[in-house]
């Protein structure tokens, strides 16, 4: 007998057709920040159109608990999975993108904290994280700066240590209470250390003038003889051991937001329309069959980038929990691998829906009032950072050659 969807309960209404993490804590965390992130996505448009930098919603983020999603239970936290995690970060960035962004070195510091950090400054740290502190970062510099060391240097004084320089893309800095900065000590070697971001000498510039990602903050920090503790000094750049994928699958969580967001926005702007073209084969856009396909192409491309960082993210769950077993650095290679497979193809079907969007729409929603523009300037300005034209070779050469990725990519001149 044939399925007659007539016989369906009135007011019968389609779940969530998104897709979701396969982490089954995933459903209750989104059952407690949805609502926030909703309150957030209402203004989007209005702090996009007027820069308004989103202080007052990050500081919503910290009470709400998000900032310390991966800190232990026992220590305050969620201790939440990464699928579950990165699942939450498409739909926070689905909100607004900017968010997203501005607290990435943040999560970077708190796998740093839970994979590197001794038992002590775990302690310390779960402890300061838990209680909503945000930690910065400031770690590429402009200029001459070289890839082989940082140009930014930790001095022994009589004082003390000190640390002067000066940082660019130093991004939610603003934002934050502490930032971890990558520098260079007397014997040119790198160090990384930790500082107050309200310490003498700190001073973060709100300069960022790209033409995306604007209310992230990520622009300059100058630290002129800035004090530092010397427990929060470290050698070496101190990533933690599966950074470069963490890093990058961020970013591919927030694409997938935007994706999602531009395809929801779209749908509802065709739905409300009353004005049709003559040669329109429908009286109505939103019977139009043409505009329909077209709304039903950015859909799909929002599910595939959304279903494929679901898909990656167990990897790097896989990657994460086998630090410290001999199994460690192949299971950071292999997800490093998926993450580069994935990072052109998301990259990809983002940029095209955002661009696509127009035409279901006409000019009209070329108007700045309608704030159609940052989804595809916000990830054009992502698809930017660690260029995805380099990973189609590197996974090449893995397929060919068996290299294993690089590891942590560096910038500056050579």
């Amino acid at each position: 007998m044939p399925y007659d969807r007539s016989d369906l309960p009135e007011g019968f209404q389609l779940g969530n057709t998104w897709g979701s993490s396969a982490d089954p804590a995933y459903e209750a965390l989104a059952a407690h920040f949805h609502p926030l992130f909703e309150r957030i996505r209402a203004n989007s448009v209005a702090r996009e159109l007027c820069r308004n930098l989103p202080v007052e919603e990050i500081q919503w983020l910290r009470e709400a608990g998000l900032t310390a999603l991966r800190v232990p239970q026992a220590a305050g936290g969620s201790g939440v999975s990464l699928s579950a995690f990165f699942a939450l970060l498409i739909d926070l960035s689905e909100a607004d993108s900017n968010l997203t962004q501005a607290l990435r070195l943040h999560f970077g510091f708190v796998e740093h904290v839970l994979t590197e950090a001794t038992p002590e400054r775990k302690a310390l740290w779960f402890d300061r994280l838990s209680g909503g502190d945000l930690v910065g970062g400031g770690w590429s510099e402009l200029g001459t700066a070289k890839q082989a060391s940082f140009s930014t240097q930790l001095s022994r004084t009589p004082d003390g240590w000190r640390l002067s320089g000066t940082k660019f893309y130093t991004t939610g800095t603003l934002y934050a209470q502490w930032a971890q900065v990558g520098a260079s000590d007397a014997d040119g070697k790198d160090v990384t250390v930790v500082v107050r971001r309200d310490s003498p000498g700190v001073e973060v510039v709100d300069d960022w003038d790209g033409m995306g990602q604007r209310l992230t903050a990520s622009g300059t920090t100058h630290f002129r003889d800035v004090p530092v503790d010397e427990s929060e000094v470290f050698p070496e750049r101190s990533p933690f051991p599966y950074s470069e994928a963490f890093y990058q699958l961020v970013h591919l969580a927030t694409l997938a937001g935007i994706g999602r967001a531009a395809a929801t926005d779209a749908a509802a702007i065709l739905r409300a329309r009353r004005r049709s073209y003559s040669n329109a084969p429908a009286p109505v856009p939103a019977e139009d069959p043409q505009l329909l396909q077209i709304i039903g192409r950015l859909a799909a491309h929002a599910y595939s980038a959304a279903a494929i960082v679901h898909q990656v993210a167990r990897a790097l769950d896989r990657a994460a929990a086998s630090v410290g077993s001999p199994d460690e650095l192949a299971r950071i290679a292999e997800a490093e691998i998926e993450i580069w497979q994935a990072q052109t193809v998301v990259s990809q079907l983002v940029l095209d829906e955002t661009a696509s969007l127009f035409d279901a729409l006409g000019a009209s929603a070329t108007l700045r009032s309608t704030g159609l523009d940052r989804y595809w300037r916000n990830a054009r300005t992502i698809t930017s950072h660690n260029p995805r034209v380099y990973k189609d070779r590197i996974v090449g050469d893995f397929l060919v050659n068996g290299r294993i990725p690089p590891g942590q990519w560096r910038i500056g001149e050579t």
